[in-house]
């Protein structure tokens, strides 16, 4: 991945931003860091790992939503019907759900890959985010203006084309647009 980040002139911490990496692994950051190194994760077990990553895509969603743990545990306990005392264990990572409840919590938080979101072992986790960007970096961008929306950091944008404007047209004033508000490289930003 570093020489196809290097072909194409894009930067390593933008690809392999750890802070990033830990929250769609639901992996610590510290353990993100240490294989991006190439050291090895801590050894866990597969109870270890459902564990705390239940309990780190719980705190996401609590953060994203708003509501209190009490509030999840009773919309669990509701939807899957599970006991709200049990359904609050599993989400604070101190029980472990059985393979039945662990396929309906991946549905119900929407995680991707299922119930391996949760067991996999943290290498092949992390190779799980990070092979759609391999194959992003093989086969390059053909869209000009996706590559350049992208490039700017937009991730996604509805342009209505009446007609009036090509898209190169449209191409060259986002691109203008886009270079006139961001900061330039060296600028502090203020």
């Amino acid at each position: 991945m570093d020489e196809l980040i290097n072909e194409q002139g894009l930067k390593r911490a933008d690809i392999f931003d750890s802070q990033v990496l830990a929250a769609r692994t639901a992996l610590p950051d510290v353990v993100i860091g240490r294989l991006l190194k190439g050291r090895k994760p801590p050894a866990d077990s597969v109870n270890e790992r459902v564990c705390a990553r239940l309990k780190v895509v719980s705190s996401a969603y609590l953060a994203r939503t708003g509501k209190r743990m009490s509030e999840l545990a009773a919309d669990i306990h509701a939807e899957l019907g599970i006991s709200d005392v049990w359904a609050r264990n599993v989400c604070e990572g101190k029980k472990t759900p059985n393979i039945d409840l662990l396929h309906h919590l991946a549905a119900y938080f929407g995680v991707e890959d299922g119930e391996r979101f949760f067991t996999a072992p943290a290498d092949e986790a992390l190779n799980r985010v990070l092979l759609p960007t391999l194959r992003q970096l093989e086969v390059p961008e053909t869209d000009a203006l996706a590559l350049l929306l992208r490039q700017y950091g937009v991730e996604t944008a509805h342009m209505r084309q009446d007609g009036s404007m090509t898209r190169e047209q449209i191409e060259r004033v986002l691109k203008g647009v886009l270079q006139s508000v961001l900061p330039q490289e060296g600028e502090s930003g203020k």
